[in-house]
């Protein structure tokens, strides 16, 4: 790995680096596939710092498939439950079009800010829908109403989700 890059990985590793957030920018515009797996890496680390840091600069190179499937990962970690807010939020950084079903399962199976975070998504963003994505949603809809977390936040999501199937059904019928 080149200098520039190496320079890049230390700023953004660096606890005490006040302005890390421009060094994963500059890190994620010029990352090659060697960063990108070294970010991969960090994304899946110990240092939830760090791993923001890696999506964010994973956030502005042409691999966010790749990306996103180590950031949801980490989302679904259980022992990640605490930090899913920090997750969810860096996704604004991309593009979810094709991520309905991750987003609905964070919605469902997230803490609060991560679910709340899921539903501004779920709201805000123009998703490919196809017959394929509202089974893989009702299946995890089905499991949700069978093992609720929260029964608390049972009927407030049956009334947004129900509605929100049957509509997403109602394009294909």
């Amino acid at each position: 790995m080149d200098q520039d890059l190496e320079f890049l990985f230390s700023k953004i590793t660096d606890p005490n680096e006040s302005e890390a957030y421009v060094f994963a920018d500059k890190l994620g515009l010029k990352a090659n596939d060697e960063a990108k797996d070294k970010l991969l890496e960090l994304v899946k680390g110990e240092n939830w710092e760090v791993a923001y840091l890696a999506c964010r600069a994973l956030s502005k190179t042409i691999w966010q498939d790749e990306a996103l499937d180590a950031i949801f990962d980490v989302i679904f970690d259980r022992k990640n439950k605490n930090l899913q807010g920090a997750f969810v939020q860096i996704l604004e950084e991309y593009d979810l079009s094709l991520r309905f079903v991750d987003i609905f399962r964070v919605y469902l199976f997230g803490n609060f800010k991560a679910s709340t975070l899921a539903k501004d998504y779920l709201d805000q963003v123009e998703f490919e829908i196809t017959p394929r994505t509202i089974r893989k949603a009702e299946k995890h809809w089905n499991h949700y109403i069978h093992n609720p977390e929260d029964e608390g936040s049972m009927a407030i999501k049956k009334a947004e989700i129900e509605p929100m199937l049957l509509e997403m059904k109602e394009l294909f019928s």
